[in-house]
């Protein structure tokens, strides 16, 4: 079985669902009564926590509205049902909690209203990675015969992925991450000839976002594919998952030398489905990754040495509990900045 950490595409009625119709509408003020989520009442280590963790360093979870996150994110009375419309203004209290992914628009666009709807429930100092839609960086898509026209269009990923995140969360918008899914044989026995594609696609991207490109395929993850990066102004986005090479090889052949971008997806040896099923409903550390942590660590500390923003992102699918698996992140990070000389080996 293919390890995935992404489930196929769900299918939706017109551009739009219901539910993302309704999430273009603003965030309910103080005026117009209490917000139906309210977040967690932290312990007090948390806050204190936060404040010991490099400034430069921004932690968040793959999406937000799940509800084995009540206690420690939500409120205990979180009603599930307000999780997704209302939930990213309890999640940007807490205090970990500086980022977050939206992955949905992976699986279709959305415009520049939803988007500024999510930039108006968070603080100015938050950040949101932003997916782009698969039909970019996919050469065939789910259920459809033939090749995907989309696939490296420079006028599609402007117009349905880099304008409305733009114009939608202005400098709320972190890491721009295009996500390649497995790219098939061809792409694997001539990598140099995908290479080439990605450079002249990501050369035509508008300059302003941090592009961030993040493989599934080992074998595109090469030394061409680095200077590719370098030559455009992109970055790689490390990743922990089993399609790639693990953190500390990724570190090797691609250092860290600007603005990181990190992505804690999925462990060995499970697939998407059954970590999900494992997992759920993703209130407990079930299966702890201490080398991925350590290695997270270990670039964090890098980062903050090279005065550079680190951009951390937990999946559930990683031990269980996104939330809880940034808390242990931070405490280990804390703890290793407090040792004498503390800097990154990995890597170097």
């Amino acid at each position: 079985m293919t390890a995935r950490d992404e489930p196929p595409p769900p299918r939706q009625g017109g551009l739009f669902g219901p539910l993302e119709e309704a999430e273009t509408k603003r965030a309910p003020n103080a005026s117009e009564g209490t917000p139906p989520v309210a977040p967690a009442q932290v312990a007090a280590e948390v806050p204190a926590l936060a404040a010991s963790l490099p400034g430069s360093l921004r932690m968040g979870t793959s999406s937000w509205a799940f509800a084995g996150w009540r206690g420690p994110v939500y409120a205990d009375d979180a009603p599930k049902r307000h999780l997704s419309k209302h939930g990213l203004s309890a999640y940007s209290q807490h205090p970990l909690l500086r980022a977050v992914g939206v992955d949905r628009t992976f699986y279709a666009p959305v415009d520049a209203d939803v988007f500024a709807g999510y930039a108006a429930q968070v603080p100015e100092d938050f950040r949101f990675l932003v997916k782009a839609w698969a039909e970019v960086t996919s050469p065939r898509l789910h259920g459809r015969n033939g090749l995907n026209p989309n696939y490296f269009d420079v006028h599609c990923a402007v117009d349905r992925c880099v304008g409305p995140a733009l114009e939608g969360l202005g400098h709320k918008l972190g890491p721009l991450l295009l996500q390649f899914p497995p790219q098939g044989d061809e792409a694997s026995r001539r990598p140099e000839a995908w290479v080439e594609r990605l450079h002249s696609f990501l050369g035509g991207l508008p300059a302003g976002p941090r592009y961030v490109v993040e493989l599934r395929d080992e074998a595109l993850f090469c030394r061409s594919y680095v200077e590719a990066l370098a030559a455009t102004g992109a970055h790689h986005g490390y990743v922990s998952h089993p399609c790639m090479p693990t953190l500390r090889r990724q570190r090797e052949l691609a250092p860290v030398r600007g603005p990181v971008t990190a992505r804690w997806m999925l462990r060995r040896g499970l697939a998407y489905q059954q970590a999900k099923q494992r997992y759920e409903p993703f209130d407990a550390l079930v299966d702890r990754d201490p080398e991925a942590r350590a290695e997270l660590t270990s670039m964090a500390l890098e980062a903050a040495a090279l005065n550079v923003e680190m951009v951390v992102v937990v999946n559930n699918k990683a031990e269980g509990s996104s939330p809880l698996s940034v808390l242990e992140l931070a405490r280990q990070i804390a703890q290793a900045s407090l040792l004498p000389n503390a800097r990154s080996t990995s890597g170097s």
